[in-house]
């Protein structure tokens, strides 16, 4: 009997040992089991949020696309993370809007886009997982803008080939690009174009370049203040531009001179805004020009845009 309890002990002593190896083995894979399935939650609760968010943006561009001024799906992204929480209780964080290839007036034959855009402050509406034309968004403050980029702004100014440059301050390298710490000017803007000279060939008033003008013509460089008068985008042209940018040096005669100035300096057609924001201000932004305004707290409907 002793010689059998003596065998057995071995055995017992291998299957003690083997089942001590096995649950930390048997820990760790819960353990990771665990650590996986949080992360699969986590993964899938964030595409659904995204996956909502991109829904619901999709719906209120579509419901923006009901205005009238509106041609193309404009651009639309909400702010609230995460964007169930939000759309829930219908209140979201703020709001961007861009609206491309907006119709604007321009002299015949010619035909001009521009581009609208809107941001919201912190806003509230009914339904924030499906908002309509028709609903009311309360917002705590709206900015908005309307913006010409060069090839549109000389089509209403009748100027070939127009180009538009923010330049850096004085003393200041760059050309007023972020990197120079300057994104945008209302003064001395620097407007480069070609003026056709008299007589003007009225067949062809605005070729797609200068080069396809049968008239005389004459590009040059000028500096340009931007305002609003009257709620319009007022371009007053204040001298020929000679400084360190990239110009043309053009030798403008001196009986020219007024003339292809004045050229420079107009009060363009009232230009639509996002629900109708009064304009205050007009810059310009690297190659285009814009005229912009703000709201305080207001409501507005997607329909209205």
């Amino acid at each position: 009997m002793s010689r059998f309890a003596v065998n057995q002990a071995p055995g017992e002593g291998r299957q003690r040992t083997f089942g001590a190896a096995g649950r930390p083995r048997i820990g760790r894979l819960i353990l990771g089991l665990g650590i996986l399935s949080v992360i699969v939650v986590t993964v899938v609760s964030l595409l659904t949020d995204t996956l909502l968010a991109m829904r619901t943006e999709h719906g209120l561009s579509r419901a923006l696309l009901t205005s009238p001024r509106l041609v193309y799906d404009p651009e639309v992204t909400l702010g609230g993370f995460p964007f169930v929480t939000h759309a829930r209780g219908g209140d979201f964080t703020g709001g961007v809007i861009t609206a491309r290839g907006v119709p604007v007036t321009c002299p015949p034959p010619d035909h001009c886009h521009a581009e609208l855009g809107a941001t919201l402050g912190p806003f509230t509406v009914d339904d924030g997982f499906d908002i309509e034309p028709t609903d009311d968004v309360a917002t705590s403050s709206l900015d908005v803008y309307t913006r010409l980029d060069s090839v549109n702004l000389g089509r209403m100014l009748g100027i070939i080939d127009l180009t538009v440059n923010t330049p850096a301050p004085t003393g200041k390298a760059g050309a007023g690009g972020p990197g120079d710490g300057l994104l945008r000017r209302t003064s001395g803007v620097l407007f480069t174009g070609t003026v056709a000279l008299p007589p003007i060939d009225t067949a062809t008033r605005f070729p797609p370049s200068a080069s396809a003008y049968p008239g005389p013509t004459m590009k040059v460089s000028v500096t340009v203040d931007l305002s609003v008068v009257d709620g319009r985008l007022h371009i007053t042209a204040t001298d020929f531009y000679r400084g360190p940018k990239e110009h043309v040096d053009a030798d403008v005669p001196a009986d020219l001179r007024g003339y292809v100035l004045s050229h420079f300096t107009a009060t363009l057609p009232p230009l639509p805004l996002p629900w109708d924001v009064p304009p205050t201000t007009a810059h310009s932004e690297g190659s285009d020009v814009l005229l912009a305004g703000s709201s305080g707290p207001t409501t507005v409907r997607p329909v209205d845009f």
